[in-house]
C-alpha cells in the first residue's frame, strides 16, 4: 500500500485533466508520476527505466 501524495497527479483522470494544468505544474506532475512508478516498481518488481524515460 502506497503513501505517496500525490495532490496533482490524484486530479488527473483523463488527457483533458492534464492538458487543464497550468504549464508551470507539469514539473511537479512529472515528479509525482516519476515517484509513483517507482513505487509500483517496488512492490511488483520489473524495469523502470523506460518507464522514467518516457515521464
Amino acid at each position: 500500500m502506497s503513501t505517496l501524495t500525490l495532490p496533482l497527479l490524484d486530479q488527473v483522470r483523463v488527457p483533458s485533466d492534464l492538458r487543464r494544468l497550468p504549464e508551470s505544474d507539469l514539473p511537479q506532475v512529472a515528479a509525482e508520476l516519476r515517484a509513483e512508478t517507482i513505487d509500483a516498481v517496488s512492490v511488483t518488481g520489473g524495469h523502470l527505466g523506460a518507464g522514467l524515460g518516457v515521464v
